[in-house]
């Protein structure tokens, strides 16, 4: 009856119409401007079939839609205009399938996200595979659902329930959408097609009445005055403590929500096309969907290096147990890839094995993993004092103490032990890969691998190339990253490697803030309201007073001209007064256990009496003036290392600060920052505060960026 490159219509006996979505050349199914196109062409043939008893909507792939394309959007977003128009196409769409004088019921495998919920929603039945999952995950992109999802949702299932998964964003398994009434029936995934067959049949012979459910999804929600008002306010309230203001699409949802709820399908409709309008010119909207496209550069970059990969990683090691050990190992045989774990005392591979236990424990006590599983992955992890049949492993992570006199020992000692062709990579966070690879006999093999603690929670993975790693050691060690869950990106050998060569300019900052007669307190509250996840006093507790002064050293001999201290700072008095920060309880604030044995940290006047020597008196200072003097040093070092070609794009750079210290997403990383005020404003914002020092400078081509209107993105 139709076929198209997206979709295609084929008729069964009795009548029944089959709508299968199969994007050509795609491994999903996705609402991109062609598919769009194609499928009101199919409706209107549906719409002028003189037989048709019935429609079923179905995918010939093993998803069903995963949403709409969002790199149509992105245009749309940047001008801040467009996008209702961009939405109405398929809004009508969806509405003349839910016109149709016929029955219609849709067979959900897969995903159906988005926008592939929001036509299921338009349908009279759905049924889904016991291994689909299905939401609306628009808030996470700075937007709301826009092909109706505000609207039906809330009149299908409730208002609580659309307010919770709309607000949230979060994906739902098949049980959840079943007793929430968004699905009517959920079977075995080979058992879908039949079945949902089943229930269109049963439709068409009047056994399962559609009119009256339909003129629900139509109709205005079933919720008086005061009922309205309880459930939209109180949601609002909580949903903004949850998501704050720097978050607006989830509050924007529930408006629409709320405004639509005593509309008609079409006003309601109308009501949420302005909402997501909204949503489009919001900053955050377009820095998350920015993130987003990122994401998926560099996922697709990582796809790229794997391929190239000659070998899977099928067998691995970590040298070094411990917290950091612990960690690899139970991250690589979660996702499936057996490792060894090697110390040199029975005491570390003991802290190692607790690590990766204490993290098996808590999945299984969240439901989210069986006893079984969890002795699986446990036994998938060999703990050794020995280098016994190291000759068959593929990759080796070294991760002892940051030290390199002890790496260089146990480099080339491991070296010795494993295959000629076997990966050698270092999780150092600051020394040279190049310095490392002098002690190899085969520094082609070695390159850096870079994970953020704790592992199993931090997405990124530094991959460095020092200058005489190959691509093939590249290659793989991005792919046994990529099978580990991670985000790899691969950055060139200097002193920091990308992350920690931009966060210690940031730390500088903060240094000079307090010198300057600056609270540590008030930086912190500062910098958290700017986003970040933990001010940099807190961070600093957290990553350790002991390692920050190591890595501080490191990058000043790398960088003496902008890097070496030239007073006493905080950092350095914590550090002379064993304040190490969470590993001794005591840094900037002191740690005690709450009630769930976490460390809450605590202000500590000893930490005030010991700075006041070395500090200024203390003032107030603005907030503006905080986050700029936190987070220009920051931005011109990543600039530099985006000119000195240490990291290949700055998607890539924004994205390793999201993922690697937690830059708020909402801002989009470093560049999206600057593009947001503008690079001639940022450079404005450097000259004002150039007399701090040379991390204070804009470079050379940030002026000229500014001179020539040029951005980022």
């Amino acid at each position: 009856m139709f076929a198209g490159n997206s979709l295609s219509i084929s008729m069964h006996e009795g009548g029944i119409a089959e709508l299968k979505f199969d994007l050509q050349g795609e491994s999903v199914n996705k609402f991109d401007s062609k598919t769009v196109a194609e499928l009101g062409e199919a409706i209107t043939l549906l719409e002028n079939a003189a037989d048709l008893k019935g429609l079923l909507i179905s995918s010939g792939k093993g998803v069903f839609v995963v949403g709409a394309d969002i790199s149509e959007f992105v245009p749309l977003f940047e001008s801040g205009e467009g996008a209702g128009a961009h939405l109405t196409v398929n809004n009508t769409n969806f509405n003349r399938i839910e016109d149709l004088p016929v029955p219609t019921v849709v067979a959900i495998n897969g995903y159906a996200m988005g926008g592939g919920l929001e036509i299921a929603l338009a349908c009279d039945f759905r049924v889904m595979s016991s291994a689909a999952k299905i939401g609306l995950p628009e808030t996470k992109l700075g937007i709301i659902p826009g092909w109706g999802g505000t609207v039906r949702l809330p009149r299908l299932a409730g208002a609580d329930t659309a307010i919770d998964w709309i607000a949230s964003g979060k994906e739902q398994r098949a049980d959840a959408a079943l007793k929430a009434g968004v699905v009517d029936g959920v079977v075995a995934p080979d058992e879908l097609h039949a079945s949902a067959m089943k229930v269109l049949q049963n439709a068409i012979d009047g056994n399962m009445p559609f009119a009256a459910r339909r003129e629900q999804k139509k109709s205005p929600l079933k919720l008086n005055q005061t009922e309205a008002m309880m459930v939209f306010e109180t949601s609002k309230a909580f949903v903004l403590g949850q998501a704050g203001s720097n978050y607006p699409a989830p509050i924007i949802a529930i408006e629409c929500m709320q405004s639509a709820a005593t509309k008609g399908r079409d006003e309601a409709l109308a009501i949420e096309t302005a909402g997501f309008e909204k949503c489009a010119q919001t900053e955050a909207a377009k820095s998350l969907v920015g993130i987003f496209m990122s994401d998926q550069l560099i996922g697709k970059a990582a796809k790229g290096w794997a391929k190239k990969a000659d070998k899977a990683v099928e067998r691995a090691a970590v040298l070094g147990a411990g917290i950091m050990g612990g960690g690899i190992a139970y991250q690589s045989a979660l996702k499936g890839t057996p490792i060894k774990m090697k110390d040199i005392n029975q005491a570390g591979l003991d802290l190692g094995l607790t690590e990766a236990n204490k993290l098996l424990s808590k999945q299984v006590n969240r439901g989210r993993m069986s006893v079984e599983k969890m002795g699986q992955v446990l036994a998938s992890i060999d703990p050794t004092l020995s280098y016994d049949n190291f000759d068959g492993l593929d990759i080796v992570v070294e991760a002892v103490v940051e030290n390199p006199k002890v790496k260089n020992i146990v480099l080339a000692e491991v070296e010795k032990v494993v295959s000629p062709d076997a990966v050698i990579a270092s999780n150092t966070s600051t020394i040279s890969i190049s310095y490392l690879a002098n002690a190899l006999e085969r520094p082609e093999n070695f390159c850096g691998m870079h994970f953020f603690n704790p592992v199993h929670a931090m997405p990124l993975v530094e991959v460095i190339r020092g200058e005489k790693s190959s691509d093939t050691a590249i290659a793989r060690t991005v792919a046994y990253a990529a099978a580990m869950g991670k985000k790899p990106i691969v950055v060139n050998d200097c002193p920091g490697f990308l992350v920690n060569r931009v966060l210690f300019p940031y730390f500088a900052g903060f240094m000079n803030l307090l010198k300057d007669g600056a609270d540590f307190q008030v930086v912190d509250k500062v910098m958290e309201r700017w986003g970040w996840p933990m001010g940099p006093a807190y961070l600093m507790d957290v990553v350790g007073m002991d390692t920050g002064h190591h890595a501080e050293q490191v990058m000043a001999d790398g960088f003496p001209d902008r890097m070496t201290k030239t007073f006493k700072t905080a950092g350095d008095v914590m550090f002379e007064n064993d304040r190490y920060g969470q590993k001794n309880g005591k840094g900037f604030y002191v740690y005690e256990l709450d009630k769930r044995g976490k460390p809450k940290k605590v202000v500590s006047p000893e930490t005030y009496e010991l700075l006041a020597p070395h500090v200024e008196e203390q003032k107030d200072f603005d907030k503006d003036e905080i986050v700029a003097r936190m987070m220009i040093p920051m931005a011109t070092e990543m600039a530099r290392c985006i000119e000195e070609d240490i990291v290949g794009s700055v998607a890539e750079a924004d994205m390793a600060l999201v993922y690697g210290v937690g830059m708020p997403p909402f801002r989009g990383g470093v560049f999206r920052w600057i593009d947001s005020i503008g690079v001639k404003t940022f450079v404005e914002m450097c000259d004002k505060y150039a007399h701090l020092g040379k991390l204070y400078e804009a470079t050379d081509t940030q002026r000229e960026m500014a001179a020539t209107g040029k951005s980022y993105y």
